[in-house]
């Protein structure tokens, strides 16, 4: 075993009690000591600016360790990267007593700081303790920055100290020990070209070479890699045809996720590793319960990156067990685990319950791209939300100005997708208002557009800006470097167009230019409309034709002046006749029959779309007797006869109608 030998106040090197040239100095005054600890373990800093220390260690001293192999590390609390267990036996000269209590104390400081004032204090420490320093100072400095460390920690005595034990001779380092080193020097940006760093490769790749890693330091090893060099070097895919032998029954959870994350790193070649990544999505379903929420939020992240959607049933179980940790997610791992939610299409009642609980408990707290996270859930799978969406609309006019101009569009979409007005819909839109006005031009284009057509669609109209978007300089501005504007914004301003004239006749401002307009709202790649229900549309087809005598008397997608496409148009004279479809004179009433299926309903429940709701609100403003039959009301009819009845009352309830 390797060991660092220190007297009592370390911290002074005039006591610092080594083999060689060092051990003359235990007597010398501290000025001369740090002179000589500074000529001798030289760092040398970059000093680009706006990017993290780095430092090259290299020495003019070597102590020779002694040291036993197989050597492992406590866990401690909350670590920057996977932990290390099995912990083997110490030396002779260390009690496992003692090193229990040392990685307890080192688990509870909270600074580089108070780390190497600790281990100053110690006689001696072995490599597993060396190593169990570094991954603590990793762990603290990496709590509230990605940079490196602070220069007064890179030329304190006692860390170069730390990095001097693991430099000198790499080969005579436990496995652990040598591969926890690695990865926390290489978070704490040591310079790659450091002898340090160097030396400590060598000897990894030496022994992976030998077979002599144990899997958790095959996943250590595997990420510090990546994060050394890049994805494709070739140590990582012997790294990997390595754990590919192992057996996944003796990998722990840790391990499972690990492997994760380094194969997610390695995307590119997901086809000639997906045999593999079967076999780990089959047995991951048997430790997604002994999880924890940030192993579960990486998986999930994973998953999404090797696009494993065929890998249902394990998505499916870790949406359950995602429910039960939702409070203990930090922001950016629900962020995380909702955008995988997203990304592979799940959702149930169960986890929308457990978000509706966490958004109300810390409504006023929530990062706002947790927020914008939770409300792009509820629109893309059409959860309408009540709590959640009241609790946001709260928490927006409380801290709009927390909230950037992509975050503010994605959590107002909803509203209008899902045809919801909160309490507070005054106060919202009142401070929505406010914010278009200061920061309108901090907007992107299409973010705008889809923010303030999102807005109409529930009938809180952007007058005030109409004359904005409708002006040839904005549309230049959406248009950009493209050759012509895309589909889907051109329908948003055509909709936006028609509700002006519509629904705000006072608007007395620019008009659209045709070339902007769309002939229909209905399209295959970006429909302002749902399509029919065909299975419902044939059974009303069936008792229209009962109750009118003929399928002469009824149209069907039928497509209007207005871009709206009806699903059945039925035409009646002035006296109350039904016309047959194909004549055009004569027309006294127009009736529009939506057959409404369950894509144009939030999901699970009977509130129309707010897509929807504006189409039937616009058709009756044009004139149409607009007819709503959903399918919840057409699905409870037994009998066709039951069907033509409730046609008849739907249509002709007045009786002033004759065919």
């Amino acid at each position: 075993m390797a060991f660092i030998t220190w007297r009592k106040n370390l911290y002074r090197l005039s006591d610092f009690r080594m083999h060689g040239a060092l051990a003359t100095l235990k007597n010398q005054p501290p000025a001369h000591v740090h002179k000589v600890v500074k000529d001798r373990l030289c760092p040398w800093f970059c000093s680009r600016q706006a990017e993290p220390f780095r430092v090259r260690f290299h020495h003019a001293l070597c102590k020779k360790f002694n040291s036993e192999n197989a050597n492992d590390l406590h866990p401690l609390s909350g670590p920057v990267f996977s932990q290390v267990s099995d912990w083997d036996r110490l030396d002779q000269n260390v009690k496992n007593e003692d090193s229990q209590r040392f990685y307890k104390r080192l688990s509870n400081l909270t600074s580089s700081e108070e780390v190497l004032s600790f281990i100053s204090t110690m006689e001696t420490l072995p490599d597993t303790m060396a190593a169990g320093a570094l991954q603590r100072i990793c762990e603290v400095e990496k709590k509230d920055s990605d940079q490196g460390l602070p220069k007064e920690i890179l030329e304190n005595s006692i860390f170069q100290a730390l990095c001097f034990q693991f430099e000198q001779e790499p080969s005579q380092l436990s496995n652990t020990s040598l591969v926890t080193a690695l990865q926390a020097l290489i978070l704490l940006h040591v310079d790659p070209q450091s002898s340090l760093l160097l030396n400590l490769v060598a000897e990894c790749q030496n022994r992976l070479k030998k077979g002599g890693l144990e899997v958790r330091n095959l996943c250590i090893l595997g990420e510090s890699l990546i994060r050394l060099y890049s994805p494709g070097c070739v140590t990582l895919e012997l790294i990997i045809s390595q754990l590919q032998g192992e057996k996944l029954e003796t990998f722990t959870p840790e391990d499972i996720v690990a492997l994760y994350r380094i194969l997610q790193a390695c995307a590119e070649k997901v086809d000639e590793h997906q045999p593999f990544l079967n076999q780990i999505n089959n047995f991951s379903l048997s430790i997604v319960s002994n999880l924890s929420p940030k192993l579960m939020s990486q998986m999930l992240t994973a998953l999404v990156v090797l696009d494993q959607s065929h890998a249902l049933p394990l998505i499916i179980k870790l949406g359950k067990y995602v429910v039960r940790h939702i409070p203990h997610f930090t922001h950016n791992e629900l962020g995380r685990v909702l955008e995988a939610f997203i990304y592979f299409g799940h959702h149930d009642k169960f986890l929308t319950k457990a978000l509706e609980q966490h958004v109300a408990a810390l409504r006023l707290t929530l990062d706002p791209e947790v927020v914008s996270r939770i409300m792009e859930y509820c629109s893309r799978k059409l959860i309408l939300s009540k709590p959640i969406l009241n609790a946001v609309a709260e928490t927006f006019v409380c801290q709009s100005e927390k909230f950037s101009p992509s975050q503010i569009s994605t959590l107002m979409e909803p509203f209008g997708k899902l045809n919801y007005l909160p309490p507070n819909a005054s106060a919202l839109f009142q401070k929505l208002e406010n914010m278009l006005f200061t920061h309108f031009n901090y907007f992107p284009p299409k973010t705008l557009l889809k923010l303030l057509h999102s807005c109409s669609l529930i009938e809180c109209h952007p007058v005030n800006f109409m004359a904005k978007i409708f002006h040839p300089f904005f549309l230049q501005r959406l248009q950009g470097e493209e050759s012509h504007l895309d589909r889907l914004s051109r329908a948003q301003l055509t909709q936006l167009f028609l509700t002006s004239i519509l629904e705000c006749p006072f608007y007395k401002g620019p008009k659209l230019l045709a070339k902007y307009q769309v002939k229909s709202f209905l399209t295959p790649c970006c429909s302002m409309e749902t399509p029919m229900d065909f299975h419902l549309y044939n059974s009303v087809k069936i008792a229209l034709i009962d109750l009118l005598g003929a399928r002469l008397y009824f149209a069907s997608k039928v497509l209007t002046p207005y871009c709206y496409t009806i699903d059945v148009e039925i035409k009646l004279d002035e006296e109350g006749f039904v016309l047959p479809f194909t004549v055009n004179e004569d027309v006294h009433k127009r009736i529009a029959l939506c057959i409404d299926g369950p894509k144009r309903f939030c999901s699970n429940s009977k509130h129309l779309l707010g897509k929807e709701a504006v189409k039937q609100r616009h058709l009756q403003l044009l004139g149409y007797q607009v007819v709503q039959m959903p399918y919840h009301e057409i699905e409870v009819l037994k009998t066709r006869l039951e069907l033509v009845e409730y046609l008849q009352r739907k249509l002709f309830s007045q009786n002033t109608v004759h065919w």
